[in-house]
């Protein structure tokens, strides 16, 4: 009775006592650190013994907590993405074989395990938290915990000495961060180096994808990731109890944003070359990453005819984006083009709708007119692909999904489920009022008659799925484009001759990023719907498409280009 602290995982005050003399909690049956207060009177006389619990000093410290330090915390997150993607259906060797070695060699590069740390190099004391350091004259190694990615492994092996030389600032550091090294780990000196951050945990999963093949791009993992399929936000509610997170590292594992496709790729690319991967295995056309591949279902997703995978493979082969020496990642090699595959493949589509119907806002009307005159009289095979008929089912359904996705970003609560706290002291504060507040949310959604969220759907390849089984015509896999191509020497042109650029020049400056700029207002529409479509299928921006699309076109008119770039030289001269 005399026992009146709320229960750090369920916030209730209902204790009872188990027969080791430990409290715990009737609600949740969680047993605490705590034992019971005996008055013993045979021993002195107005005297109170306190029985203490067994366990290591420095565990008193952090309130029950173990120490732990970051490496593990990352450590525990990629285990948890492992095991999420192994089932979506990867490769269970992920985890286990190439996962867990470039983890280790990560480490190992980064002296944070596996190694000797250098002579000299000390860790420092932060002057940030004010209060007094209480040091051990010999401070023992702390244990830590088993969260090793392969189940076999046992613990991660720490240098000595930088446990020891850690363990003399734990006590200090405990008050501003859960972990050991939470608050030396935003040092400064930390940044010089490759330091893990939350992002840097999806470079480690796609590069791992990558080396082993895998049939998922970056966007099908980025977007399984805002769905909640994979563990990214608010991963670490599923850390251990004796994990215990606050301060600082809520710095490191807390994320409010959604992971950026070219922030993951760029480090991935850092990743490799910093952790000196030699060639990866190689993209050849029998690989789901092959251009030929991906752009076989990007066109089914985007309902485009089945027949433009033939324009795509020319496309892809006239240029030689579909070489293994192309599409093979070789980590540090600056000579090599490093390759967005799923970018790469949405690209060549988007030169081929241009090739095909030109997509000057005036041109693919025209064609659509004639295919649609063409349709009243053919009643043989199958339909001609009308552009305009396509461009009002795909919008029609593009601005229903969008809207939905505009919908749950919006809806979106980054607040996890688990309460956070800055330190010990205001940790029952911040219980209370969180079990407060879901009393209140749930009162008032009972009042209010709130409908339950939905389960969350099961992952899938397409987000945007046609079948040629309706019979509105809203599926346009099957349809012919014998209407707007002609035959010549033997091969199938297209009847359209002109094509137009999206620039002429690229731009070589580094500072801006892209290689060709784009702006919505200086484009036909009907190219910008097209980005758009293909933005949302990879969840980018149309800008990073623009790009590739003005690449490929250097590449497939290049001798065109540079005999129009020696004609304008000999006429200024």
């Amino acid at each position: 009775r005399d026992f009146n602290e709320r229960c750090a995982q369920c916030s209730e005050v209902n204790w009872g006592l188990t027969d080791g003399g430990r409290f715990y909690c009737r609600s949740c049956h969680n047993v605490t650190e705590r034992t019971r207060e005996v008055v013993n009177a045979d021993f002195i006389s107005n005297a109170r013994i306190q029985t203490i619990s067994k366990g290591l000093r420095k565990q008193e410290k952090t309130d029950g907590g173990c120490e732990w330090y970051v490496c593990e915390g990352f450590q525990l997150v990629l285990k948890k993405q492992a095991e999420a993607l192994e089932a979506l259906g990867v490769c269970p060797q992920m985890k286990d074989e190439i996962l867990c070695n470039f983890w280790r060699h990560y480490l190992q590069k980064s002296k944070q395990a596996y190694c000797n740390r250098p002579a000299g190099e000390t860790v420092k004391a932060l002057s940030v938290c004010d209060s007094s350091t209480d040091v051990d004259s010999e401070p023992e190694r702390p244990s830590l915990l088993h969260l090793s990615l392969s189940e076999s492994e046992g613990d991660l092996q720490t240098d000595c000495s930088f446990a020891s030389s850690t363990s003399r600032v734990s006590e200090s550091t405990s008050v501003c961060s859960g972990s050991v090294d939470g608050s030396l780990y935003l040092m400064k000196n930390q940044r010089e180096k490759l330091r893990m951050t939350m992002p840097m945990t999806l470079s480690f999963c796609y590069m791992a994808l990558l080396w082993l093949r895998e049939p998922m791009t970056l966007s099908d993992l980025l977007r399984f990731v805002v769905e909640g399929h994979i563990p990214y936000l608010n991963v670490f509610q599923h850390f251990p109890e004796k994990m215990k997170l606050c301060g600082l590292d809520l710095k490191i594992f807390c994320v409010e944003s959604w992971p950026v496709y070219e922030e993951v790729y760029n480090k991935m690319l850092e990743l490799a070359a910093f952790l000196d991967l030699p060639r990866f295995p190689d993209i050849t056309d029998s690989c789901f990453l092959h251009p030929d591949m991906l752009c076989m279902k990007y066109l089914m997703e985007a309902n485009l005819p089945d027949e433009l995978h033939n324009w795509t493979c020319r496309v892809v082969k006239k240029i030689c984006i579909g070489e293994a020496d192309f599409l093979t990642l070789v980590p540090g090699n600056k000579s090599t083009r490093n390759v967005k595959y799923d970018v790469l493949a949405a690209a060549v589509i988007v030169v081929v709708l241009k090739l095909l119907f030109l997509l000057d806002d005036h041109y693919e009307w025209l064609l659509s007119d004639f295919a649609e005159e063409s349709n009243k009289n053919n009643k043989e095979g199958g339909p001609y692909f009308e552009f305009k008929k396509w461009y009002k089912v795909i919008k029609c359904s593009l601005d229903v999904e969008q809207k939905k996705l505009d919908e749950e970003r919006a809806k979106y609560l980054w607040r996890c489920e688990k309460p956070l706290f800055y330190s010990a002291k205001k940790k029952s504060k911040v219980l209370k009022r969180r079990q407060m507040v879901v009393n209140l949310q749930n009162q008032f959604g009972k009042l209010s008659g709130s409908v339950q969220p939905a389960e969350k759907p099961k992952p899938s390849s397409f987000q945007l799925s046609w079948s040629e089984e309706n019979t509105d015509g809203s599926c346009f896999h099957g349809h012919s484009l014998k209407g707007i191509l002609q035959e010549k020497c033997g091969l199938l042109t297209a009847m359209n001759p002109a094509y137009w650029l999206c620039t002429v020049k690229l731009c070589t400056e580094k500072l801006c990023g892209h290689l060709a700029h784009y702006r919505e207002v200086d484009f036909p529409q009907s190219y910008h719907f097209v980005l758009r479509l293909f933005s949302f299928i990879l969840r980018i921006q149309p800008s990073y498409i623009h790009d590739e699309v003005c690449v490929i076109e250097h590449k497939l008119f290049n001798k065109k280009l540079c005999k129009k770039s020696k004609y304008n030289t000999g006429l200024r001269k």
